[in-house]
């Protein structure tokens, strides 16, 4: 297998597809995220119930775009436990692998609280051998973190819900410090930038589902 390669087949059984169509009624959603409380994100950074501001119904739209994040970080959580647990890594790779995967563990917690009985399904996942070795963990890390900050920078600007913007807004910034961090850590051999760019480009849904379907990461 390459060790340098796009997002690809990621979505074969639909996994997010069903994130983007798995939507609850508007005052469920409202019931379920009042009953959730507030989690500790990353540094421990209090975030509240959505619903706590959210003076009128959240719109449905809003829950999908909740899911859709919250199968990308179900995906991202997941690689980096496994990389973690595969004794495969060392030095700065490990690291970056122990301290971002307890990120998206916690990004996975918060979404999970908010949502309730709304959130779709963890999916299962094949990482294709990404995980046991530094190269095509580095590789695959960057391609993951840059596509989350795409996808929540696309994202982002359709929300209705102020207190969901906040969250997102929140999480979308820590994507972007770890793909700044792994790109660093990629450039120990010379190259990429950890900012290559003075502007990044923003994601639509469509685009993050056709681009993601070629690594065959998502089996069930």
């Amino acid at each position: 297998m390459a060790e340098t390669f796009t997002w690809g087949e990621l979505d074969r059984d639909g996994a997010l597809e069903e994130a983007a169509s798995n939507v609850d009624s508007r005052a469920q959603f409202l019931r379920r995220a009042a009953v959730g409380g507030g989690v500790f994100l990353g540094s421990g950074a209090l975030l509240g119930t959505l619903a706590e501001s959210a003076q009128g119904a959240t719109p449905a739209s809003d829950v999908a775009i909740l899911n859709f994040a919250l199968t990308l970080e179900f995906l991202e959580a997941e690689f980096y436990t496994r990389a973690s647990r595969s004794g495969g890594l060392r030095g700065r790779s490990a690291q970056f692998s122990r301290v971002v995967g307890a990120h998206e563990r916690a990004h996975v917690a918060f979404l999970r609280k908010a949502l309730g009985s709304a959130a779709v399904k963890k999916p299962k996942f094949d990482f294709k051998g990404t995980t046991d070795r530094v190269g095509p963990f580095v590789n695959t890390a960057i391609v993951l973190e840059d596509a989350g900050v795409a996808a929540y920078a696309g994202q982002g600007p359709l929300l209705k819900t102020k207190a969901i913007v906040s969250a997102a807004l929140s999480i979308h910034s820590v994507e972007a410090r770890h793909a700044a961090w792994i790109r660093d850590i990629k450039g120990n051999g010379g190259a990429p930038s950890p900012a290559p760019a003075a502007f990044d480009k923003a994601a639509t849904k469509g685009q993050i589902l056709a681009a993601v379907r070629k690594t065959g990461f998502i089996v069930g």
